[in-house]
């Protein structure tokens, strides 16, 4: 049984399964929230794990949050490998997603299968991409070879400097539109699973609602299959100014597991994120 909003956040081993990719299609199917949180280690992992968290993430955002780096751009796929093991290692049910790196799939399909063999060989259960259009027949050669895809569209930070920044993206119609094409193309393509950032509420919903998959939404509105934030945003760790769409969980929580517990809990009711507060 997983935790649902009258019983959030209840992960113990006991009532739990082994995620698949059958069972979060079911969930979408039922209009049953999906969490996902970023995790790079063993110990977070069993943590999260335990919490009821479905999808453990290992993003590329590892090298701003535990390196220090300015963007995503300098990780490499041997750090991504590496922990992915570590995650691996800690986990028990949720479903793991590793990032594919910048210039670790660029060049074409063989480089992207060799890629994506070296993440799966680590743990992974699935492979995440950045980008839309010429993205289509990596996702397709990926996918034949029996690697599950997880899309990312909107914001790609593996994209910043050619979209000019961290900006929110298919605001206008022509934005909307190309974001929804891509998106239709991608999921034809094979891809099992959609994350959309930093783009408006109603577009959110919009391909959520025209899309086969589940769409895990980052600031991308309450109408989305599910929600994802970085671990370390949402447990307050992060220093400066965050995203409108992150909620510190960590506020009022007496520890760490229950804020993780919290933030399954407000996903699966619904009451995260409010789209007066974190949307756009």
């Amino acid at each position: 049984m997983y935790p649902t909003p009258s019983n959030p956040g209840d992960g113990t081993a006991a009532a739990r399964k082994a995620m698949t990719l059958h069972r979060l299609a079911a969930m979408r199917a039922a209009g049953e929230k999906i969490t996902m949180l970023t995790c790079y280690d063993a110990s977070f992992a069993r943590l999260l794990d335990d919490a009821g968290v479905d999808v453990l993430l290992i993003g590329d955002s590892l090298g701003m949050t535990l390196q220090g780096r300015d963007s995503t751009l300098p990780v490499t796929l041997d750090e991504m490998a590496y922990h992915v093991q570590c995650v691996a290692r800690g986990n028990r049910h949720a479903w793991i997603v590793g990032d594919l790196p910048f210039g670790s799939y660029h060049t074409g399909t063989e480089q992207a299968l060799l890629s994506a063999a070296r993440l799966m060989q680590s743990g992974a259960h699935m492979v995440k991409l950045e980008g839309g259009g010429w993205t289509v027949p990596v996702v397709r050669h990926l996918v034949e070879r029996g690697i599950p895809v997880c899309a990312h569209l909107g914001l790609t930070p593996q994209s910043v400097h050619a979209l000019g920044g961290y900006r929110i993206q298919g605001r206008d119609d022509d934005g909307a539109a190309r974001l929804l094409h891509e998106a239709r193309e991608l999921a034809e393509a094979g891809a099992s699973m959609l994350v959309v950032e930093l783009i408006p509420s109603t577009l959110g919903q919009q391909l959520t609602e025209s899309l086969p998959i589940p769409v895990i939404g980052i600031g991308a509105g309450p109408g989305c299959s599910g929600q994802v934030l970085v671990l370390h945003d949402m447990l307050g760790v992060t220093r400066g100014k965050l995203p409108r769409f992150v909620r510190n969980f960590m506020a009022g929580a007496d520890s760490i597991e229950s804020a993780v517990r919290a933030y399954v809990a407000a996903v699966k009711d619904g009451s995260f994120p409010d789209p007066a507060v974190h949307g756009y």
